[in-house]
């Protein structure tokens, strides 16, 4: 590719800024997302989605606007692709996108509010009052509570009212790997537990940490320790 050449060549514009630099349509693209949060309005009702989801009524109540102006704004904000929606029943519930854009968004949005907002240094020592922190923790507690239990990264959403991205990603920077593989860990660590200290048959164990089927039980405890339940119990036996 040719690069440009400008008038004025002073030596301080990289080469590979000039070659690479997106097209005016890609500046476009993005300048029509900015314009979709430029009613304040619809940043609020963005960035509570980006925390829980929620139905149409509630939301309303929330928000302090109509039905029919917020489902006005809701729909703008979906065609933007900026959040998803299921129906369950007659009612309808929208949250923020798992995707990058509105995680973009979402960081973009907090990161400014941190920077201007004079009220975050009286809420922690460090000037940050990261409450997210504190959630993704209380869903930690609550899954190793009851290891016989299957919840969905959906179902800890609602529960907890966090968005999944966030509820992903906060939780994967607090605990070091993901929610199914953090999971998948604790079960097998209290599986090789229960395989050491009781006398519990291989059925009984699997069902305590979460598997119905004795073969799935086997799969993943070999998948993780490298070998079946049976040779891992004769080794401590």
């Amino acid at each position: 590719m040719e690069l440009k050449k400008l008038p004025h060549d002073h030596g301080t514009l990289p080469q590979n800024i000039i070659a690479e630099m997106p097209g005016r349509e890609i500046f476009g693209d993005v300048s029509e997302i900015f314009k979709m949060l430029s009613d304040g309005n619809r940043l609020e009702l963005f960035w509570l989605l980006c925390h829980c989801e929620e139905c149409v009524v509630n939301l309303s109540s929330l928000m302090r606007l109509s039905s029919p102006a917020l489902s006005h704004h809701l729909k703008l904000l979906k065609t933007a692709g900026l959040i998803v929606s299921r129906r369950e029943g007659k009612e309808v519930y929208y949250t923020a996108a798992p995707s990058p854009r509105a995680q973009a968004l979402h960081t973009i949005i907090e990161d400014i509010v941190e920077l201007t907002c004079p009220t975050c240094e009286e809420l922690s020592p460090e000037g940050i009052f990261d409450t997210q922190i504190g959630v993704v923790t209380e869903i930690h507690d609550y899954l190793l509570e009851d290891l016989s239990r299957r919840v969905t990264v959906e179902d800890l959403s609602r529960k907890f009212h966090i968005n999944t991205t966030t509820l992903k990603s906060e939780f994967k920077k607090v605990f070091g790997m993901p929610v199914a593989a953090y999971m998948r860990s604790a079960r097998i660590k209290r599986a090789m537990e229960l395989l050491r200290t009781t006398s519990l048959t291989l059925s009984e164990i699997g069902a305590q940490v979460g598997y119905t089927s004795q073969a799935r039980f086997t799969e993943a405890f070999t998948s993780v320790s490298g070998v079946s339940p049976r040779e891992y119990r004769a080794l401590y036996r």
